[in-house]
């Protein structure tokens, strides 16, 4: 495969996401991690897909409303400890690529708080939806690999375009465009989520994959 990365760490269905064991497990076999980054109202960086605990932790509660130790006294009860970025980063040791995605809009302050925790980071990229999240990064600090994510219903020609922009190097984006061939004029990466399936990933080992359960 071209750059091959776990989605949130799941490289077996055993694991919880976003969890120090799987991706541990996963720089074990030498794999790089995507994960999602969300700050708490105490102005921690976590790994956390969801804006919300509901889904996971069955209490209807924002992310940015509590404090990192009220979301893991409710985590705990469930199993679950949910790590700060630094955790990652420490784990890590500087061996395995990192494709941290902004989930939540960050403040100036939380993005320079990014910057300065992955300023010793060789290997890693900061991506997200949210456009704004990647200017301002770009602002503070152009040396950053920086990624513009994609959801599934946005047209070709509005990838294209964004592709043009000096701030975006690489681009992520749902694997229904792996076979979209007006791409191929795209001159930087690109990479596709998430590949769940042995097919997915034969076909396609030339490109850059986000994918789970090895």
């Amino acid at each position: 495969m071209a750059h091959s990365i776990i989605h949130r760490g799941l490289a077996k269905k055993k694991f919880k996401e976003n969890t120090l064991p799987a991706f541990k497990y996963c720089f074990k076999k030498k794999f790089g991690i995507e994960t999602d980054l969300h700050t708490t109202k105490d102005n921690k960086i976590i790994c956390f897909h969801d804006f919300n605990l509901k889904k996971k932790f069955k209490i209807n509660k924002l992310i940015k409303n509590l404090d990192f130790n009220e979301i893991n006294k409710i985590a705990k009860k469930f199993g679950y400890y949910v790590p700060e970025l630094k955790e990652l980063i420490s784990i890590a040791k500087n061996k395995h690529y990192l494709m941290l995605e902004i989930k939540s809009a960050f403040s100036k302050k939380n993005l320079s708080q990014l910057i300065d925790q992955t300023k010793k980071l060789k290997s890693f990229s900061i991506t997200s939806f949210n456009e704004n999240n990647i200017k301002n990064i770009y602002k503070l600090k152009k040396r950053i690999t920086l990624g513009l994510c994609f959801v599934s219903t946005s047209s070709i020609q509005k990838i294209i375009n964004k592709s043009r922009l000096k701030y975006i190097n690489i681009l992520v984006m749902e694997k229904k465009f792996l076979s979209k061939k007006k791409l191929n004029i795209i001159n930087k990466p690109i990479y596709y989520y998430t590949a769940k399936s042995k097919e997915i990933r034969n076909k396609y080992n030339n490109k850059n994959l986000i994918f789970e359960n090895l």
